[in-house]
């Protein structure tokens, strides 16, 4: 479902209606009003004090306020279109918020983490087609990024940044190489995977200086099963041990965390610069667990 269209849709809908309420119906029911309450007036005058309505003070008004109402539609389309342009504003331009539906981050984030992005700090976007108005500051290896997935652009994905356009990465027995530059990589305690309902290894893995936790299951081999066809396929070489991939201009090599558990640029390919959404940085609600609440890189 396309939230951002159903959102753009709704706005102009109850745009149009409250524009059109200011500048037809609103006039057109205050000249009703103020013809209603003139005849009133006039058949209070006609009728004299002796048989004039005691009420007529509370009648009046009443007359007045019956004519200005608006009607029920009009009352519910007009009167939300404020509401739906401020959600609509700072979901395009500001922030969104997603959930993560699938264990292809962890342990970074979990499977019903409700997680914020930042819609501009790569540089502002245009809703619905996604382009670019704006320059923001470039991507960096380690971010953790929303972007429409390539196969699907209807679909959200959300993965880590491993690959920066022209940089050879290699994923080689479940190593990580970048420009031939090993990333480093300290173990950490093993993780239980509650998805796999199994241990998993835990390392603390070094970008560019920004560490992350990853996983690997040993009882996965290391080559690639499942890789699809996708443009710059050429880029990558597939073997026993792994793939190894060049980063074509204007794209970027994604990875989860869950290094044995994520659909990412091993199998599908590379995330191009017009599908980014924005960076995830906040996790801002997990009801199975509150203390998940915070920010995470």
């Amino acid at each position: 479902m396309n939230f951002a269209l159903i959102l753009f849709v709704l706005v102009i809908i109850t745009g149009v209606a409250w524009v059109a309420d200011k500048l037809v119906f609103m006039p057109q029911r205050r000249r009703a009003a103020d013809e209603a309450v003139a005849e009133f007036d006039r058949q209070q005058e006609r009728v004299g004090e002796r048989f004039a309505d005691e009420n007529a003070p509370q009648t009046r008004a009443r007359l007045r306020d019956e004519k200005l109402r608006q009607p029920w539609w009009l009352e519910y389309s007009a009167s939300f279109f404020p509401v739906i342009l401020v959600v609509f504003v700072v979901r395009s331009f500001v922030v969104e918020p997603f959930k993560i539906p699938s264990g292809s981050m962890v342990p970074t984030l979990l499977v019903g983490d409700f997680i914020l992005v930042n819609k501009y700090e790569y540089g502002i976007r245009l809703p619905i087609t996604n382009t670019k108005i704006t320059e923001g500051r470039p991507l960096q290896r380690g971010d953790v990024v929303v972007f429409r997935y390539p196969k699907d652009e209807s679909v959200d994905y959300i993965k880590r940044v491993i690959g920066l356009p022209g940089d050879v990465v290699a994923y080689q027995d479940k190593q990580l190489t970048i420009n031939g530059k090993p990333v480093p990589e300290t173990p950490l305690p093993d993780y239980f995977d509650e998805e796999r309902i199994g241990y998993a290894k835990q390392f603390e893995e070094d970008l560019d200086g920004r560490k992350n936790a990853i996983l690997n299951n040993p009882a996965v081999p290391p080559f690639i099963v499942g890789a699809e066809d996708y443009p710059y396929r050429d880029n990558c070489t597939y073997n026993a041990r792994g793939v190894i991939c060049k980063v074509p201009p204007g794209n970027y090599f994604m990875m989860g965390d869950n290094r044995d558990n994520s659909a990412d640029s091993r199998y599908w390919g590379f995330a191009p610069d017009q599908n980014i959404v924005g960076r995830a940085f906040f996790i801002w609600m997990n009801f199975s667990n509150l203390k998940r609440i915070g920010a995470f890189h």
